[in-house]
């Protein structure tokens, strides 16, 4: 592991892409290695599945980002609160959409962001079932596949696409945007939707349902770095590195639908 003792403050923006880039391709790898073969299933609750791919994805990630002075959250480590004595923390999800993985639905990610003092300044989202690719920071803008991008320029939900929640249709949560404008497209990882939306290839995302900080804090840094909004639930500003890692819902998309979106929602 390689060490370091700069401050989060002399991490430039290039470098932290290069680090989150050869960390998620790594680990796009070892998870590439466990599809579409037989996976040994553990369970940490009796509706949260948890498997070897997402042990040895959270074991590489560790090993290739962390630095001395930085802290840690991630789905799969136990949580230790002296991160929140850190400035700089990376928040991780291994496998976000592990049910998806499971299931041979390709629709699951592997979500990398770098906070400092509690924003997410710099991202990545890898999707090894589709060999995709989203990295980006504030202030450097985001790359899919390599090729820079940005948000969508959709002027209105009027035809727009939004990414809704595959678990959150099914339970009828969004039945009432059946009639809508908009048309909805139902995806797995909101991981994977956050990146998506931030390289452009879906207008919007919204999850009105409570999400940890590694489920998002990637997304997060990629929707703003790409020049969209982001928001909760509540009108409070989002802080990441919390000591209860808990979001009551997010919406996410362009500046200029951004009105709009809350008027549909009645926030």
């Amino acid at each position: 592991m390689e060490s370091s003792k700069r401050s989060e403050g002399e991490t430039s923006p290039n470098e932290l892409l290069s680090r989150i880039e050869n960390a998620l391709k790594t680990a796009t790898l070892v998870a590439s290695a466990f599809i579409n073969q037989t996976l040994k299933v553990d369970y940490k609750t009796e509706f949260d599945p948890v498997t070897e791919a997402d042990r040895e994805v959270n074991a590489v990630l560790q090993e290739l980002l962390l630095r001395d002075g930085e802290g840690w959250l991630s789905e799969e480590t136990t949580d230790d609160l002296s991160r929140l004595e850190k400035e700089a923390v990376w928040i991780i999800d291994p496998i976000d959409g592990t049910k998806e993985f499971i299931s041979g639905i390709p629709e699951w990610a592997i979500s990398v962001a770098y906070v400092v003092n509690g924003k997410p300044l710099a991202g990545g989202i890898s999707n090894p079932a589709t060999n995709e690719l989203v990295i980006g920071a504030i202030g450097a803008g985001v790359l899919y596949n390599g090729a820079p991008t940005a948000i969508s320029d959709k002027q209105t939900l009027a035809g727009a696409v939004i990414l809704g929640s595959r678990s959150e249709a099914k339970r009828g949560e969004w039945d009432r945007f059946n009639d809508a404008i908009f048309t909805v497209r139902h995806v797995g990882s909101v991981a994977y939707k956050l990146g998506l939306v931030a390289a452009g290839i879906g207008d919007a995302t919204w999850t009105l349902v409570p999400k940890h900080e590694w489920d998002v804090a990637a997304g997060v840094a990629l929707i703003e770095a790409a020049g969209g909004f982001v928001r909760g639930i509540e009108p409070v500003q989002l802080r990441f590195n919390q000591e209860r890692p808990l979001l009551r819902g997010l919406i996410a998309g362009p500046l200029k639908l951004k009105d709009e979106i809350e008027a549909t929602l009645g926030l």
